[in-house]
């Protein structure tokens, strides 16, 4: 089996280190990831400069782009042929309900789900994010049972780890994305050189977190996993807007 992995939190991350060990018992691994923290960068493509690949002492390579970049420039420019699958993380911290949107994790295995490789994106649920050992866990067995018995046709699937050790998790429930409240206001500071900046506010907290939530399943104690789709057309919505454009 060969698994491609990468992340948001950039190469040198103890997340993907865990992760790519753990994989690494199923067969080839590859690690393409940042090379510095991208937290946030989404599904952004890099299009204006080139893209340039290194390699470091422990096998890793590193992009100075995004994590879409890093699976992109991997899957099309390094590979002879697909993966059989991505992964990505594991992340420092939630990427539940709104965090996918803005997420580099989620986006890195969006890019694979996208050029036709299942993909999954795990994200252990943290702070202070000090033990990333069941979370890699969790994205080996997922991975494995990938193995056994696979889609037929490519998947996406976002995976939020409650931090705890790996026996002390209350098992896997397939959950749909909650919502946040809106995000706090930005910060706003003067600099030594009385300039005014200002600082992204922290995200709202959780507003749609009743049962089959991945916030209600992860404050249970339980693996989150959420299919997700990429078509974004609001269905609902057609037969209105073709109404109102008809007037």
């Amino acid at each position: 089996m060969r698994i491609l992995v990468s992340n948001d939190d950039g190469y040198f991350a103890p997340g993907i280190a865990a992760l790519a060990e753990a994989l690494a018992t199923l067969g080839d691994v590859t690690v393409v990831a940042p090379e510095r923290d991208r937290s946030g960068a989404s599904n952004s493509l890099t299009l204006d400069r080139p893209l340039s690949l290194r390699q470091t002492a422990n096998g890793f390579y590193h992009v100075n782009g995004t994590p879409t970049d890093c699976v992109h420039l991997a899957v099309t420019g390094m590979f002879d042929h697909l993966p059989d699958m991505v992964v990505s993380g594991v992340n420092h911290g939630a990427n539940m309900g709104d965090d996918t949107v803005y997420s580099g994790t989620v986006a890195a295995a969006t890019e694979g789900f996208f050029l036709g490789v299942p993909s999954i994106a795990v994200s252990l649920v943290s702070k202070s994010a000090a033990d990333f050992t069941a979370a890699a866990r969790v994205a080996r067995d997922l991975a494995e049972r990938f193995m056994r018995e696979p889609f037929p046709q490519p998947v996406l699937l976002n995976v939020n780890v409650p931090d705890v050790a790996y026996d002390r998790l209350q098992g896997v429930k397939v959950t749909r994305l909650g919502k946040r409240h809106k995000a706090e206001p930005v910060v706003r500071s003067v600099t030594p050189r009385n300039e005014t900046v200002y600082w992204v506010g922290a995200a709202g907290g959780a507003a749609d977190a009743g049962e089959g939530t991945d916030f209600h399943a992860v404050a249970n104690g339980y693996v989150s996993v959420t299919p997700l789709q990429l078509d974004l057309t609001h269905t609902g919505q057609l037969s209105p807007v073709f109404d109102w454009l008809r007037r």
